[in-house]
């Protein structure tokens, strides 16, 4: 079975963003050149237990800065930073997608009340779900070059000399937090912060559980059909059928 990576996180957001556009653009050309309303952009949440999803954002970055500098990144001060982005970030007119936040019934409570502040909601929240044996597992054999963040794995993807990079041959580190105690403790806190949150969505009626313990391929295949879900049911008019997969 081939890893479930942070870059293979990295890869779906990025393809979800640009298959989103694309199909937009689609829409936009049969409907006679419309503009897009809010209602027909995507705004989707993921969620994943710590190693199965990225969180190399400018909104993480900025939070870490804050909390580095001794200071306190509270609900407020978090939704207001996406909101800001929202407002600024032109690559967000067309929809985002949140990785790991909300956290708490709470934080998700203030992020619906601002988006309907702008006259928007929330289409998808999508959860990476995984056994935390086979995530340790995982997590506890990966490797690190520095320099370029290459990454690579004992089991899954390992370099072809020991502890070296194929690149420049330079060593590979294994992070000091990459170890089971660690990792158990980090899921213990997802798990008790995440339940009451997939439960807030549930109600809604937008989240969905996506098994990312398959191959890529399928992940992303999984991905496809929840979007295809707020699609009409014809096999011509959803994201699947307008691109051709879907038999």
């Amino acid at each position: 079975m081939a890893p479930f990576t942070d870059d293979t996180v990295q890869d779906l957001r990025n393809s979800i963003q640009q298959l989103n556009e694309r199909v937009h653009k689609l829409e936009n050309a049969l409907e006679g050149g419309s503009s897009l309303t809010p209602a027909q952009q995507m705004r989707m949440i993921l969620m994943g237990p710590p190693g199965a999803v990225a969180k190399k954002t400018a909104l993480g970055r900025e939070a870490k800065k804050i909390m580095d500098q001794g200071g306190l990144v509270s609900d407020e001060i978090m939704v207001g930073m996406i909101k800001n982005e929202l407002d600024s970030n032109t690559e967000c007119k067309n929809g985002f997608i949140l990785d790991g936040f909300p956290r708490t019934v709470d934080q998700a409570k203030r992020l619906d009340s601002m988006l309907d502040g702008k006259g928007q909601h929330l289409d998808h929240v999508v959860e990476l779900q995984i056994d935390d044996g086979l995530l340790v597992s995982r997590i506890t054999g990966r490797l690190i070059h520095p320099a370029s963040g290459r990454s690579y794995h004992k089991i899954f993807n390992p370099p072809k000399q020991h502890m070296t990079d194929d690149i420049t041959g330079e060593p590979l580190i294994q992070r000091t937090d990459d170890n089971a105690e660690t990792l158990q403790k980090r899921l213990g806190t997802y798990h008790q912060q995440t339940t009451p949150v997939v439960g807030y969505y549930q109600n809604k009626g937008i989240w969905r559980g996506i098994d990312a313990s398959q191959e890529p391929g399928l992940v992303w295949k999984s991905l496809l059909g929840v979007f295809d879900g707020n699609k009409s049911s014809s096999s011509s008019s959803g994201i699947l059928g307008k691109l051709g997969l879907k038999s």
